[in-house]
């Protein structure tokens, strides 16, 4: 894979995953301060990202975190890392299916009038939610098909994905109302537990966007030409 297929995936996690999924989610944990979830968020991602890379410098392999943990502790910890990422994968990728359902769910009804029943898991009142479970095996489709391939097609959505979201901004930023950013920070910084036993506040949502993004990004294929040279790529 190319350097470029890699940018792409990064910024197609964070647009997918961050922007049209986890907004939302963050909102309510933390108000509008949700763009400081954000920020914290991604100071911590960045500081990830120097520590694989640092990684990547001294064992340049293929392999992420399994082959790291392998080299430096062994097959046993490595086994258990391993399996905590499929953990950690299974859950980030069944949460994310579910947010592009929440979008799709909606056009399918009223374009095709398929039944909300078979659109929404049995806790949010359904039988199954075949929108999500149809974009995990496209996917998953797709990936067994060619990694080049699928990154080729990936960096053709992100280029949709961004253009979209530069309209957004351009149309709606003549709506904008500063009022609605009141009050700030409703739920404090820190975490806090409210009358109905939800977690909410600025650090509990950047917590929650920090492992959808890591999660996302840690499934990245090494590039081609890994050298020691430079770290990750030449």
């Amino acid at each position: 894979m190319h350097w470029f297929h890699l940018v792409a995936l990064g910024v197609g996690a964070i647009v997918g995953t961050g922007i049209l999924t986890l907004i939302g989610v963050g909102a309510g944990k933390a108000g509008p301060a949700v763009v400081v979830s954000f920020v914290f968020a991604g100071l911590v991602c960045a500081s990830a990202a120097l520590a694989y890379a640092e990684m990547a410098t001294a064992i340049p392999q293929a392999g992420g975190a399994y082959t790291y943990a392998r080299v430096m502790l062994g097959e046993r910890i490595a086994w258990l890392v391993g399996w905590s990422l499929i953990l950690e994968y299974s859950l980030v990728v069944s949460a994310v299916a579910v947010g592009w359902s929440g979008y799709a769910a909606p056009l399918l009804h009223e374009m095709w009038g398929m039944p909300m029943r078979w659109m929404q898991a049995p806790d949010a009142g359904g039988a199954l939610n075949l929108p999500a479970v149809a974009i995990i095996a496209a996917v998953a489709a797709a990936l067994v098909y060619g990694t080049r391939e699928s990154a080729t097609f990936n960096a053709l959505l992100v280029g949709l994905k961004l253009i979209a979201l530069l309209l957004f901004v351009v149309l709606a930023a003549r709506e904008f109302d500063p009022h609605n950013l009141q009050p700030f920070m409703p739920f404090g910084f820190a975490k806090q537990t409210g009358a109905d036993g939800v977690e909410r506040g600025v650090m509990v949502a950047a917590a929650i966007i920090f492992l959808h993004s890591t999660a996302s990004m840690r499934l990245l294929p090494q590039p081609r030409k890994p050298t020691i040279r430079n770290g990750i790529w030449r």
